[in-house]
């Protein structure tokens, strides 16, 4: 692991803190008060989040704290039975998932989606489907300013792959790629679609130690290179504490602490979250 000089946290208007280097900045992500019943059963509850602009932020909890039920109201496949949403000072009420796609947010998922038959380029250029603005006709009939907006999109997506160390693999079938080139793929398509905050759920999962330090470098690189903001769910403890500015910790749907890694480390109410209370059987 590499050493890194700890982000210093600061206070922003609305009572939360993000790195120094984002105060002036609108957050890319702010959620007030957000929650969502299933039927009688509260999946989570007053879940309020403010994430810097650069910021590479954490979403940590034990298993069924409600951690990818919160990725899934922030993209809109869930709609939240109540509290707020703004993607770049923006409200994602009554917006589609493609709609908060298009807003700035991308993401991956826990379980790998890639189009397995299809080839690793033809991945990623699917993820550019918004930035391909071509007029209906000329789509069906692939007129000149289709193609030309194909090219485009095309060299793209190989520099994104040469990015990732992937553009050999382009024209293989996604299906076929090694368990780590192939989470280092689904990034790659996120990153596609131009967001301004991505969504990474368990991005190590099934990696072994090697693939997994590649992946915390990546990850700054993405934040470094394209400006974003990250936020990952993530239960590698020492990939968390390594890549984190501010964490936030989620136990039975509500936010029970939020710091930098050193305050995390030292919560007690998050030490008995993972280990249970001192003393008990």
């Amino acid at each position: 692991m590499t050493n890194r000089t700890p982000t210093k946290l600061v206070p922003y208007p609305s009572h939360a803190v993000v790195p120094e280097r984002d105060v002036d900045k609108v957050p890319v992500l702010e959620t007030h008060h957000l929650g969502i019943d299933f039927g009688g059963l509260t999946a989570v509850n007053d879940f309020s989040l403010l994430v810097g602009r650069t910021e590479i932020a954490g979403l940590i909890g034990p298993n069924g704290a409600g951690k990818t039920t919160v990725f899934n109201l922030l993209t809109n496949v869930y709609q939240p039975t109540r509290g707020t949403i703004m993607v770049n000072g923006f409200s994602t009420a009554g917006k589609s998932t493609a709609q908060v796609n298009r807003m700035g947010i991308a993401r991956t998922f826990q379980n790998i989606r890639l189009f397995a038959n299809m080839s690793v380029l033809d991945n990623v250029m699917v993820g550019m489907h918004n930035t391909i603005k071509e007029p209906l006709f000329s789509s069906i009939v692939h007129g000149f300013g289709y193609r030309k907006a194909e090219q485009a999109a095309k060299a793209t997506s190989m520099e994104l792959l040469d990015f990732f160390n992937l553009a050999d693999l382009a024209d293989s079938p996604s299906g076929s790629l090694p368990y780590g080139a192939q989470r280092r793929l689904e990034i790659v398509r996120a990153l596609a679609s131009s967001p301004r905050i991505i969504l990474l759920d368990e991005p190590a999962a099934g990696m072994n130690p090697s693939e997994t330090a590649e992946l915390m470098e990546n990850i700054r690189r993405i934040r470094d290179t394209f400006q974003i903001a990250v936020l990952l769910i993530e239960h590698d403890m020492n990939l968390v504490m390594g890549i984190c500015e501010g964490i936030c910790v989620l136990n039975y749907g509500k936010i029970i602490a939020k710091g930098t890694p050193d305050e995390i480390k030292s919560n007690p109410a998050v030490i008995e979250a993972y280990l249970g209370k001192k003393g008990a059987k």
